[in-house]
């Protein structure tokens, strides 16, 4: 079974996926849609993509794409999300999901209406630092898991810059002011996406940019956003709690790990740093930055691989981590580029393989609101100065 898929945005990250949905078998086209119809033509070219539509209004009244997969600026998803739903197409949604809570409050209810599959492609689910956290949880490893902590450092002078500049064209000023904590699913997601709970309260604060150079000033904002820095600590359901930061203004580099996380429960414990991960328990400690860290690309017919059993090579391929299973993946990823820590060929087959088989994906409305809502609030609770603020969730999924 296959399905045709829609690019909705022709930007740096989507021609990523768009490569990937083009070569899985699950897939049969691909189209591209753009504001700027010359990029939406060159990723076409680049990539031998099925063709372009004139607008996304087009494409959602066209028979011939049964998905979009959403990859525009932050806070125009969740408009475009329920356009997608209210078309009859399943959706796939860069992060955020949202910026505010009806927005997210009426996605989940058109997915429960239409029976469509929403996925927010969430790098953080598939980061190795949570995906090893996740199985050593799910082992019973850490005990009762009681404190985590999840970081999104990202200087805005390592990229971000250059990626506003691209996307937001001459008022790139306005956008490049986003505030941090609606950006928060890396660092929430990351936390969350081992430890199955979720965020019930939050206090938050923030710190005031003091650059000067027009971006986080409150004049030029588009959100009203002068903070750059920001820290939130929230409370979890079953007790417990979580703290992360969102940082863009920060030295560190970013450029080798922008997110990184640590747990803690009563009998063991893991930390992550920007070139070291440790497992720490009552006997001592062990170093597991090799299971944890992406292997370069590299084809599995590579001679250096050959005293590996061909079974395993996927494993040393592909921008993947030892800790990463490859084994679902489709075998044309292996000799594919990968992204965020080896999370992009992972994303890109969960929601593939919901769409064919009406499964729910991995990071599905509900899980997304999780991933989301915490830092919306935060955001609020920040602007109140720290005001500690209850979280509303919409529940688990339902089970199909």
């Amino acid at each position: 079974m296959t399905f045709s898929l829609g690019i909705v945005g022709a930007g740096q990250f989507s021609g990523q996926f768009a490569r990937l949905f083009m070569a899985h078998p699950g897939v049969s086209d691909v189209y591209v849609t753009d504001l700027l119809p010359e990029r939406a033509e060159q990723l076409t070219a680049a990539e031998g993509l099925t063709g372009t539509f004139p607008t996304y209004e087009a494409m959602l009244e066209s028979q011939a794409v049964d998905a979009v997969a959403i990859f525009t600026q932050r806070w125009t998803h969740g408009p475009l999300v329920l356009q997608g739903l209210g078309a009859g197409k399943h959706v796939y949604s860069a992060v955020p999901m949202a910026i505010t809570t009806q927005e997210i409050a009426e996605i989940i209810d058109a997915v429960k209406a239409t029976g469509l599959t929403y996925m927010m492609g969430e790098t953080s689910q598939y980061n190795p630092a949570t995906v090893h956290a996740r199985n050593r949880i799910a082992e019973g490893a850490f005990g009762r898991l009681f404190y985590a902590e999840g970081d999104y450092v990202h200087d805005m002078d390592l990229g971000f810059y250059e990626a506003y500049r691209y996307s937001g064209g001459e008022g790139w000023k306005a956008t490049a002011s986003y505030p941090p904590l609606l950006y928060p699913t890396h660092s929430v997601g990351g936390v969350l996406g081992a430890w199955q709970t979720h965020a019930v309260s939050v206090s938050a604060l923030g710190v005031v940019d003091e650059r000067g150079d027009g971006v986080f000033d409150r004049s030029v904002s588009q959100f009203d956003n002068d903070v750059s820095n920001a820290t939130a600590l929230f409370e979890v359901a079953g007790g417990g709690s979580f703290r992360t930061n969102e940082f863009r203004r920060v030295g560190y580099p970013s450029h080798i790990r922008e997110s990184r996380f640590r747990f803690f429960g009563t009998e063991a414990s893991m930390e992550q740093l920007a070139t070291v991960a440790l497992w720490q328990d009552k006997n001592g400690v062990e170093d597991i930055s090799e299971l944890l860290e992406p292997k370069p690309t590299t084809s599995p017919d590579d001679p250096s691989l050959q005293h590996v059993a061909p079974t395993l090579r996927a494993a040393f391929t592909s921008g993947s981590a030892p800790v990463h299973d490859r084994a679902r993946l489709p075998r044309v990823f292996d000799r594919m580029s990968n992204g965020h820590e080896g999370s992009h060929h992972f994303l890109a087959d969960d929601f593939v393989t919901a769409v064919n088989s009406r499964t729910l994906p991995s990071v599905n409305a509900w899980v997304a609101a999780r991933y989301t809502l915490p830092g919306i609030v935060a955001h609020e609770s920040a602007r109140q100065g720290g005001a500690r603020l209850e979280i509303p969730d919409f529940g688990d999924a339902p089970v199909l």
